[in-house]
């Protein structure tokens, strides 16, 4: 078996953090560069909230769990103290997008700023344990738990009465925040949130007769035929599983952890692109004709976070599905969205696995999952050759 701990933190180490480091850092305004090129040059000076604050979550994390390096605090209270004077509005919101300066540019209508700038701030805590930090995290946190409800409140474009459906993704997230957040909440809180995001996950969106979860369900948990009731993103399922792996552990709940892996072993197979390779972005669980042009993309967080489950599902259960998709996942991966000559990787392919955009970061791509899906293979394959 190929060393894939070493292999994977030395391209963490060697390959993607200094490419952030050496560009990424906003030194006359503060705050990171979101918008970076194939080699490092900014396109764009808008800094977006999701991302600003993933990077201080990766700098503090990679602190506390990697390598305690002076620099890497220094990277992550650099982002904090930028989204800290600028991030929020009057009421604690999150804005989505700021200007370079730090001029808000968009209103904060999506809750994953929040639930990101919670996740920062947390690990930041632990690295630098001022009680400013905390607050922050937790503030956020109790906002989240608040909205989550109608997460975009007033900036809700949909409708109200005629189709409300409710979104995978927050109970999703919230899965892995409560985790990354239990240092700094009462244990009741986390235990009937650990409890109420696992039924909804594996319960409510997960759909029995076809062992896939859908994006979208009507409120009652119901089927809705529509567009957004039809949807499967296969990446979305597969890093959740991953969370409910790491929730299997924490509750000591083998079973869960048998079901996540089964689950996203299903949807590995049914996202696959048999013709091409690559896991595809969306399908359809009806195979109807779909409102996203973006379909058939391949992209760079939906194979990473499948390395990361596929390397958990190995180690957890030994399973030898989980070690071949990783072999494949692992050969198409790295082959495809890689940059060995300039640093970091490749975020979008086309569907024949084409470098299809050559950004190293962007509005939606930035330094997180790429980092944190090397850390996280590394060390489940140190503790699995151990």
């Amino acid at each position: 078996m190929k060393n894939y701990s070493e292999i994977y933190e030395q391209e963490l180490t060697d390959n993607v953090i200094p490419f952030w480091m050496k560009y990424s850092k906003d030194e006359v305004a503060g705050g990171y560069f979101n918008c970076l090129d194939r080699f490092g040059n900014v396109y764009d000076t808008d800094k977006f909230m999701w991302l600003q604050a993933r990077e201080v979550w990766t700098f503090a994390t990679l602190y506390n769990e990697q390598e305690a390096k002076p620099e890497w605090l220094e990277m992550a209270k650099h982002g904090a103290d930028f989204i800290e004077k600028h991030g929020r509005d009057a009421e604690g919101n999150w804005y989505f997008s700021l200007d370079q300066s730090g001029k808000p540019l968009v209103q904060p209508y999506n809750i994953f700023s929040d639930c990101f700038a919670s996740m920062a701030f947390a690990a930041l805590y632990k690295a630098d344990p001022q009680e400013k930090y905390a607050q922050i995290a937790k503030d956020t946190f109790n906002n989240i738990l608040k909205r989550q409800a109608n997460p975009k409140g007033k900036y809700n474009k949909a409708y109200p009465g005629t189709r409300n459906l409710k979104n995978f993704a927050l109970p999703m997230i919230l899965s892995n925040l409560s985790l990354e957040m239990e240092h700094l909440l009462d244990k009741q809180t986390v235990d009937d949130l650990l409890k109420a995001v696992i039924h909804e996950v594996m319960e409510v969106f997960y759909q029995k007769d076809s062992g896939l979860i859908l994006e979208n369900v009507n409120l009652d948990g119901s089927f809705s035929d529509s567009f957004d009731g039809r949807l499967v993103n296969p990446g979305h399922t597969i890093e959740a599983m991953w969370f409910m792996m790491d929730l299997g552990v924490r509750l000591n709940d083998q079973k869960l952890i048998e079901k996540a892996t089964e689950i996203a072993l299903h949807t590995l197979e049914y996202g696959w692109d048999k013709e091409f390779g690559g896991i595809f972005y969306f399908m359809d669980i009806k195979n109807q004709p779909q409102q996203q042009l973006e379909w058939d993309q391949k992209l760079w967080w939906v194979h990473l976070e499948a390395l990361v489950c596929m390397a958990k599902g190995y180690e957890l259960t030994g399973r030898e599905e989980c070690k071949v998709w990783f072999d494949k996942l692992h050969d198409y991966t790295w082959d495809r969205f890689r940059d060995p000559e300039h640093g970091e990787w490749f975020a979008y392919l086309n569907r024949r696995g084409e470098v299809l955009l050559p950004l190293k970061g962007g509005k939606w791509k930035c330094c997180f999952h790429v980092p944190r899906a090397l850390f996280q293979v590394s060390k489940t394959f140190a503790k699995i050759t151990a």
